[in-house]
């Protein structure tokens, strides 16, 4: 995360300048508590992604790095719910795709696409891809992401295409070109399949997959609306949207988004650390 500037509207100062309190990325003095805190966080989305009725059957994978091996990282078993997934269940896989830790299958598209992208971007830690209602129907248009409002400003040019459809995703070179078309993006919608997402954490990555799903959603919600009111649509304009993304759509902004959600689940539901 290259900066933890507050996002914007927080005041972080008292009347009589003492500093306020905000959740700040936590720090760790081992690499096992850094792992099992990375683990916690996955398995609360998984259970986010529940919740917000994201999950299709065995669909969908989150994966996070292993932050003693990155070359390494943490999945859902293949089939469990995500409702249910818990900490102990998660499963580790190598670059090669190959389980080095856990006892449970994985699933094929997740290995294809999840090494993929962690090849291309050594910059994410981790990356969501589930799916979602809304998602599956804009990758089934000729559309991307456009500006209608303030949440979808923060993926305003931010988000790839990848159109080459060819049924399921096991073909590690069709993982490749995945990673390719997401480029250096937080996003990618994948065609007539769904969307992924990316970000230095498990909570940012989670963060930006619920909000581009609900994006999809008004988007969707706008165009139908306009065309049965015969009312055009009003997008925000470039630089309105560009410096709405710099307000919303950082890492540190993405983060801070997924804390009420982790403090929510990890309080009603403590076997998710198990």
């Amino acid at each position: 995360m290259t900066t933890t500037t507050p996002p914007a509207g927080a005041a972080t100062t008292g009347a009589d300048g003492r500093g306020l309190h905000m959740a700040r990325p936590q720090q760790f003095e081992t690499v096992e508590e850094e792992r099992a805190h990375r683990k916690a966080k996955l398995a609360a989305a998984f259970r986010m992604f529940s919740r917000a009725g994201l999950d299709e059957g065995v669909a969908g994978h989150v994966t996070v790095r292993d932050p003693a091996e990155p070359d390494t990282f943490w999945v859902n078993p293949f089939g469990m719910h995500f409702s249910m997934i818990r900490s102990s269940d998660l499963v580790r896989v190598d670059e090669d795709g190959q389980v080095v830790e856990g006892e449970r299958a994985v699933n094929g598209a997740a290995v294809a696409i999840h090494c993929a992208v962690h090849a291309a971007r050594p910059d994410v830690l981790a990356a969501a891809h589930a799916h979602g209602p809304a998602g599956k129907t804009l990758s089934s248009l000729e559309m991307g992401i456009e500006p209608l409002t303030q949440d979808a400003c923060a993926f305003y040019e931010d988000v790839g295409v990848f159109d080459d459809f060819t049924g399921v995703v096991l073909d590690r070179e069709e993982g490749r070109r995945i990673g390719v078309a997401l480029g250096s993006h937080k996003a990618v919608i994948l065609r007539n399949h769904g969307m992924l997402t990316v970000g230095t954490s498990v909570d940012s990555a989670a963060w930006w997959f619920l909000t581009l799903e609900r994006t999809a959603r008004c988007q969707l919600d706008a165009y139908a609306a306009a065309a049965g009111l015969g009312r055009p649509l009003r997008r925000i304009g470039h630089e309105e949207a560009e410096l709405t993304r710099g307000q919303v759509g950082y890492e540190f902004a993405g983060w801070f988004q997924f804390q009420p959600i982790w403090e929510r689940i990890s309080s009603e539901q403590p076997e998710l650390f198990d």
